[in-house]
């Protein structure tokens, strides 16, 4: 008995049908290739030991059918069978929510007004950060390229993430009250407070500083006093401007005198998630234009 691959290939390399004494068009193997599919699909994809049966069947309706003209060719055929399976799984995915999904287009339109105004204020743009897990510490890289704090060949992501995770590292005391364990209140070594632990802290800070995890409010704190420089964040909510002091006292002095890192935050912008990106001034002459003392708070 010949193997199962000379079988299939002594079926597909037949005579070639009625409908074509030039042999084997284009249209011809998409018009194969699609009734082939099909078969298969009615079968519930099973996996046949002997495929050429199938084959020899395909090809039985294909000299059926080589009598009546086929309005669309065998390559538009291929593409609606694709397009049919594309709907079916659409289908499968569930009706949409379309007041939810307008609720949310409506918030993350009100969040770019909010945000935008705040940066108009300010005389600053919105520059655009990858969404890739490490936009806070791009950002604030990006922010300390521009005031000098670091050379611009060196304001990379690695950099401030390495900054963050030795800062929390070596000052336990400013992070961990603040920090919940994710192994629970009955993780090894977690106290009774249920805050995170020594070890469970240590793989935190590793993680900070080696993998992609998502940076928030500890990490802007670590990066403000591991720079020593404040770090302002404009968001759409409440208040406009968060403001984090490397100090950790709050900020008395007028916005548009201080030297700052300025980044934006948001919630609804962005479908994945939230995300940070930098505020860059729009000219190198003017940082600022209009001071938003009574919008700040200390973090």
């Amino acid at each position: 008995m010949g193997s199962k691959k000379n079988k299939a290939k002594k079926v597909v390399v037949a005579s070639p049908s009625p409908s074509s004494s030039h042999g084997n068009t284009a249209d011809d193997v998409y018009d194969l290739v699609d009734d082939l599919l099909t078969e298969l699909d009615s079968r519930d994809q099973a996996v046949r030991p002997e495929p050429a049966p199938v084959l020899d069947e395909v090809q039985a309706k294909r000299a059926a059918q080589a009598a009546a003209p086929d309005k669309a060719g065998g390559k538009s055929r291929f593409k609606a069978r694709q397009a049919r399976k594309a709907a079916a799984l659409a289908e499968q995915q569930g009706p949409v929510n379309t007041e939810a999904d307008a609720k949310l287009e409506r918030e993350a339109k009100d969040e770019e007004r909010a945000i935008n105004k705040i940066c108009n204020d300010l005389g600053l743009e919105i520059h655009e950060i990858n969404p890739d897990g490490h936009c806070l510490f791009r950002a604030v890289a990006d922010q300390l390229s521009i005031l000098n704090i670091v050379p611009q060949q060196q304001a990379h992501y690695v950099l401030t993430r390495q900054a963050a995770a030795e800062f929390m590292l070596t000052h336990p005391q400013d992070f961990v009250p603040f920090l919940p364990s994710v192994e629970g209140e009955d993780g090894t070594g977690i106290g009774d407070s249920g805050v995170i632990g020594p070890q469970e802290y240590a793989r935190y800070c590793a993680s900070i500083r080696n993998t992609s995890v998502w940076g928030g409010e500890p990490e802007i704190l670590a990066l403000s006093r591991a720079y020593n420089v404040p770090i302002h964040v404009v968001q759409g909510g409440q208040p406009p401007v968060v403001v984090h002091d490397p100090s950790g006292a709050p900020s008395t002095q007028n916005v548009k005198e201080q030297r700052a890192v300025r980044i934006s935050y948001h919630r609804r912008m962005y479908g994945l998630g939230e995300h940070y990106n930098s505020l860059r001034p729009r000219t190198g002459l003017q940082r600022l234009t209009s001071p938003l003392k009574h919008l700040l708070v200390p973090s």
